[in-house]
């Protein structure tokens, strides 16, 4: 598997975006993610400024920075960021359970334009 160095998108203040996680490199063979992720503003977090809506688990195979996630891979949602400070970078959290018992978590980093 071929292998990239994490892209920090930008959003215009203006924008409602859809962002997306792989978490392939986290989760063991056959093993997928279950349920509704938990998805927070993490950086800068008060005050909070995003909106966060679709969280779900990929249902369809995603493109996430260059490489393709098969169905179950990965995490969306959409951000609306009408609060956000141009110039700054965002993190948010997202956390999901698998299948096999598993608690994974990653990071969603944008830069606000």
């Amino acid at each position: 598997m071929a292998v990239r160095a994490p892209q920090v998108p930008t959003q215009s203040v203006n924008e409602e975006r859809f962002h997306a996680i792989s978490f392939s490199g986290k989760l063991d063979v056959g093993e997928l993610l279950t349920g509704t992720p938990t998805i927070t503003e993490i950086n800068p977090a008060s005050p909070s400024v995003l909106t966060i809506t679709s969280k779900a688990v990929n249902t369809v195979a995603l493109t996430v920075n260059g490489l393709t996630v098969p169905i179950g891979e990965a995490v969306q949602c959409k951000v609306v960021g009408a609060g956000m400070t141009p110039g700054v970078r965002y993190r948010i959290l997202v956390v999901c359970s698998t299948d096999a018992g598993q608690i994974v978590d990653g990071e969603i980093r944008f830069t606000a334009a």
